[in-house]
């Protein structure tokens, strides 16, 4: 009889044990999702920014003259930055180069650093990884003496 019940409570403990488990990891996974979701969000919501200002007939190279930044770098060079990149070719704002994690990877039209290259000098570097900005901010500040400005902002100030 005693052994029925250890058996009993052996099996429920195990079955408690693996329900944690699965909730542990299931929870990840739901807060993975939600950080990609959050992130996609956010890129969506400056994208489409980025159409209401080019439907008002502005460009973003009028915000770089008028600050004075003539030689900018570019951080996240995903659809954003190639983005950036396109609209800039032609004007008077010169990309230097841009600055990715995935650097070895990523084929542009400018080199393609990491963040642990040496950084050639310019006067300001546009974040387009809006969602990491602060933390890529603190990082790049070691780095660089310029401004370090989010495409969002830029966005909503042109």
């Amino acid at each position: 009889m005693k052994k029925g019940v250890v058996g009993v409570l052996s099996l429920l403990a195990g079955a408690a044990g693996g329900a944690i488990g699965v909730s542990k990891v299931t929870g990840t996974k739901i807060n993975e999702q939600q950080q990609m979701s959050n992130k996609h969000l956010s890129l969506f919501l400056m994208m489409n920014q980025w159409v209401k200002v080019k439907q008002e007939g502005k460009n973003l190279a009028s915000y770089f003259e008028r600050n004075g930044y003539k030689k900018i770098a570019i951080y996240g060079m995903s659809y954003a930055g190639e983005t950036l990149l396109s609209e800039l070719k032609g004007t008077d704002v010169q990309v230097a180069y841009g600055i990715d994690r995935k650097a070895g990877g990523i084929y542009s039209d400018v080199d393609i650093v990491s963040m642990e290259d040496s950084l050639e000098p310019v006067d300001a570097v546009v974040v387009t990884a809006v969602t990491f900005f602060d933390e890529i901010e603190n990082k790049l500040s070691e780095k660089v003496s310029c401004p370090i400005i989010s495409l969002e902002d830029i966005l909503y100030e042109v």
